[in-house]
């Protein structure tokens, strides 16, 4: 039960741990804002509404750095 429980949350979460890796070796900051961003949308009771909205904003972000970049 441990084995497929463990397999199913790397199934899932597999994009979040590598970002968690590659930003605590390049910034612990943003770990951390990743790591409270995660637990308000967890813990607020419409946090899916919160997740939505922070990820139209990364979304519009990224979106921003590339047209910056491109130029």
């Amino acid at each position: 039960m441990g084995a497929r429980h463990g397999l199913f949350c790397v199934g899932c979460c597999w994009a979040l741990m590598a970002l968690l890796f590659v930003g605590g070796v390049m910034n612990l900051a943003w770990v951390a804002a990743l790591s409270i961003a995660v637990a308000l949308e967890k813990l607020l009771p419409r946090g899916d509404r919160l997740a939505a909205a922070l990820g139209m904003v990364l979304i519009a972000l990224g979106g921003i750095n590339l047209m910056a970049g491109s130029g």
